[in-house]
């Protein structure tokens, strides 16, 4: 049985994970403050969370919700099936992965706030 915070993540995905938390994107700065010290609905979020050898931008270990924030680089096809095959083994760990758009993000995070409330409350 893995461990649902970590599911034995290696060495090189944990350094990788620290070095994203020094280069956030602007769009990961807006969201991490509406996600951290627990506000949204009480859950603790961690960001560039590393889960077996992928990284999540965000994550809800109590409720395993990864959320996920696309650059322009999520438009290519190589990118798009990488996504989808990650999206495939996250599921299959028995974690939801939401995906949103930096532009949702620094556009409308109202929006992208309330769609994740929407998934927790599923969850």
């Amino acid at each position: 049985m893995y461990n649902k915070l970590f599911f034995d993540s290696s060495k090189n995905i944990v350094e990788n994970a620290k070095e994203l938390r020094q280069r956030q994107t602007k769009a990961e700065e807006i969201l991490w403050q509406f996600l951290r010290n627990k506000n949204i609905n009480g859950l603790k979020f961690r960001r560039q969370h590393y889960i077996k050898n992928y990284i999540a931008d965000f994550y809800c270990s109590e409720k395993m919700l990864s959320i996920e924030l696309d650059g322009g680089i999520h438009l290519n096809k190589e990118q798009i099936e990488y996504d989808e095959f990650r999206t495939k083994v996250l599921n299959e760990l028995g974690i939801t992965e939401l995906r949103f758009t930096n532009e949702e993000i620094i556009e409308n995070v109202t929006a992208v706030i309330n769609k994740i409330k929407s998934e927790l409350n599923k969850l």
